[in-house]
């Protein structure tokens, strides 16, 4: 196929057109598992280049545009076919986050590429397979291995507490502790923990029914009552760590924010010989009463420069749910700065913010051969 470049009136090259190349795909990767059914990761290769001319022919794709766009494009495609060589399918998420994971480290060599992020299996079970899916998380998986503790921070659907629980799955199958100590502040979110009907236990059930939940998607369901009656797997509440040594386990604090700085001390030095510490948490949602002091933010400013502590800090780009919660944390974050800096008529009514980099999709430029 023949690429024709653009100048303009005075007949010059146009800079941002001078550079192309051919990208042939082998046979042995069908082009639907590469550009999607209707061509759907093709727009997203599109609308993730809005500055390069991208046309398939066959099975050869060829970019035209900048020397610095038309080298992403091309190892964006490289980094496809690795990640398909490994038997994983493609999502429209996972070509966005390649693209963000490219442009990032095309101003910092020391970041991983794509493909390594995508394959870094930490657990599988059932046939489902548990691996980051951001940059950041790569960077809180690979804390987690690095360091004693990790302090997990960023808002809804960032996978702290999934990742934090898979790598201590991970530790327990590989002997490398005894046991798991799943812990949770029971603070009441909005309601009032008396009121709720059945005993004690009964009661803070339900705060610590998420990690019951996580519990289940990796490892087989039937083991689990055999786990925890052996003490092998432990449930419970923060009250219920004071006074403790914990010794050849891997502890996770899960909703850390709703500790008060007194209970983080306390947590924080159960820590025993050969063990390991994930405290996950998010700053922005916090139900404590009013005028406590979260324990989560406090913990920051005072072990910021202690050795073998790590803080990862994800962010609304790591959310791995749905995209509009994504677009739900950066408004609360964009309203909660009006606030804080007193900006008027912040409860007026606005017309909707513009995405950043959002465009309207243009139709793909594939010819068939």
């Amino acid at each position: 196929m023949t690429e024709t470049t653009q100048t303009p009136a005075n007949g010059q090259p146009r800079p941002d057109r001078a550079a192309s190349a051919r990208i042939v795909i082998p046979e042995k990767h069908p082009m639907v598992t590469l550009l999607g059914a209707s061509d759907s990761l093709l727009r997203v290769i599109e609308q993730g280049f809005p500055e390069a001319d991208i046309h398939v022919r066959g099975n050869e794709v060829t970019a035209t545009g900048s020397t610095a766009e038309v080298a992403l494009v091309k190892q964006l495609f490289n980094e496809m076919m690795l990640v398909l060589r490994t038997g994983q399918p493609l999502t429209e998420d996972a070509v966005e986050r390649s693209i963000t994971m490219l442009r990032s480290a095309a101003s910092d060599p020391d970041h991983p590429a794509p493909s390594e992020v995508f394959t870094a299996n930490i657990l599988s079970n059932r046939g489902r397979t548990i691996r980051p899916k951001t940059l950041n998380q790569q960077k809180y998986v690979d804390a987690i291995d690095k360091h004693t503790i990790v302090f997990g921070l960023g808002p809804a659907g960032t996978g702290k507490t999934y990742l934090a629980m898979a790598k201590a799955v991970q530790a327990l199958q590989a002997k490398e502790v005894n046991r798991i100590i799943l812990t949770r502040p029971a603070v009441e979110a909005g309601e009032r923990l008396g009121f709720l009907p059945g005993t004690l236990y009964e009661k803070i059930d339900p705060y610590l029914r998420p990690l019951y939940d996580a519990l289940h998607d990796m490892m087989d369901p039937d083991s689990i009552p055999r786990l925890m009656a052996a003490g092998t797997i432990e449930v419970a509440p923060l009250a219920y760590m004071r006074g403790r040594t914990l010794n050849d386990a891997f502890i996770i604090l899960d909703e850390a924010q709703n500790t008060s700085p007194e209970q983080m001390k306390m947590f924080l030095t159960r820590l025993g010989f050969n063990s390991r510490v994930v405290v996950t948490g998010d700053t922005s949602q916090i139900d404590l009463p009013g005028g406590t002091r979260s324990g989560l933010k406090v913990v920051q400013e005072i072990l910021v420069d202690v050795p073998d502590i790590h803080f990862s800090v994800l962010t609304s780009t790591d959310v791995v749910r749905h995209k509009l919660v994504g677009r739900i944390v950066d408004a609360y974050e964009r309203w909660d700065a009006q606030q804080e800096a007193g900006a008027s008529g912040a409860d007026k009514p606005r017309k909707p913010v513009q995405r950043k980099g959002a465009r309207t999709p243009r139709q793909s430029h594939r010819t068939e051969s």
